[in-house]
């Protein structure tokens, strides 16, 4: 192997040159000494090393390592050459066809698209936005429809609906006793209805509407109740009046502290007694219902009976007024008519009069008749007497 140059660039010795000094025996690029007998190195000839930075053209050549291939152009190499830099792999932006840098214009993208995106809003046909300066002074009132503002966070929009019916429950799933009129005790639960009628005071005038709001409406509702006796809250009528009242009390509160709330309505949802005296309140509740049922009973009978009573007293006028145009035979029909209503349903009728037999077998004649569908029977006073001599 004598003579042969190593492909890499190395004789096959491990020496450079053939210098006889004491750094000639070594690799010169790596210890950066010189040979004592012939100065530098001749440059080397041989393939070029693909693995190291640059081709290895402007240094002795020598194998690669692992170090190298990471290194970036111009890292740092051993033995104090003359090339060298910060180590790391180096990365540029894409330029421009004319040289210059795309860093600007991208800036400048992405800053008009940040103005358009923060000054122009959509607002909707139910909704409001408030403009503020840096989230805190107030600026204007922003109306449905497109509007424009200066870039965020040089003001701020803050968009709300204001026509859309907000809920708050009061009560629900807890226990609410309220002291009514008549000293007693109501659990109530009421829902109460309302929306912003201005979005400026809304949002500045208190630190919390939604809390004001609540307190308003039990304190509304407290006074209402205790003005109200226990069986007005209860009953149906009586709702609808301790809710009105509700409503206007609480408007009038919200709108003394200049809330901008506008209260569109009160709902009882339950009424209750108290859970202590539950068995009693229902115990009278039943009492009630069955007076008010006695009641109407005894309000029934008497529709009744006065009503019979009318009509027996038109009829009686209008006999007399027959009665007064023929006195005796209106008499007489009253007397047999009356006799009849009377002896209809007896079984023996006695008749006091002088050659009638005293008892006369009539309702035996009279099922007699009904059983052969005979003619009727009719016996005169001489035949009945007649008939009593021959049965002697």
């Amino acid at each position: 192997m004598a003579g042969k140059r190593n492909p890499w660039g190395k004789p096959p010795g491990g020496g450079d040159g053939g210098g006889s000094g004491d750094g000639g025996s070594g690799d010169a690029p790596e210890t950066g000494g010189e040979g004592s007998g012939g100065g530098d190195a001749p440059p080397p000839r041989g393939p070029r090393n693909p693995w190291l930075p640059g081709g290895g053209n402007d240094r002795g050549r020598r194998s690669a390592n692992i170090e190298d291939i990471f290194k970036g152009r111009g890292g740092p190499r051993r033995g104090g050459g003359s090339g060298g830099g910060g180590g790391g792999p180096s990365f540029r932006i894409p330029q421009r066809p004319d040289g210059k840098s795309w860093f600007p214009i991208a800036m400048a993208a992405i800053l008009g698209v940040w103005i358009i995106a923060t000054s122009i809003h959509f607002i909707q046909p139910r909704e409001q936005g408030i403009v503020t300066w840096m989230g805190g002074q107030y600026s204007r009132t922003l109306n449905p429809g497109t509007e424009y503002t200066l870039p965020w966070p040089i003001q701020m929009v803050e968009v709300e609906n204001v026509s859309v019916i907000r809920r708050n429950t009061i009560g629900e799933g807890e226990e609410n006793l309220i002291l009514t009129g008549d000293q007693n005790l109501v659990d109530l639960s009421y829902l109460v209805r309302w929306n912003i009628r201005d979005l400026v005071k809304f949002k500045f005038q208190l630190a919390d509407p939604t809390e004001t709001l609540q307190d308003a409406a039990e304190s509304a509702m407290r006074a209402a109740v205790a003005e109200t006796d226990l069986d007005t809250v209860l009953s149906g009528a009586g709702r609808e009046q301790v809710e009105t009242r509700v409503r206007s009390r609480m408007q009038g509160i919200l709108d003394t502290y200049g809330a901008g709330i506008q209260v569109q309505g009160v709902e009882i949802a339950r009424t209750e007694a108290p859970q202590q005296v539950i068995e009693a309140f229902n115990d009278v509740l039943a009492a009630r219902q069955d007076a008010e049922r006695n009641l109407n009973d005894a309000r029934r009978y008497e529709q009744q009976v006065l009503a019979r009573a009318e009509g027996s007293a038109a009829e009686f006028n209008e006999i007399y007024e027959q009665y007064r145009l023929a006195p005796q035979v209106t008499r007489r029909r009253l007397y047999y008519e009356t006799m009849e209503a009377v002896l209809r349903d007896t079984d023996k009728t006695i008749i006091e009069t002088e050659g009638v037999t005293p008892y006369l077998p009539l309702p035996e004649v009279q099922r007699r008749r009904n059983a052969s569908q005979g003619p009727t029977l009719t016996v005169t006073p001489s035949e009945g007497q007649q008939a009593a001599q021959g049965g002697q």
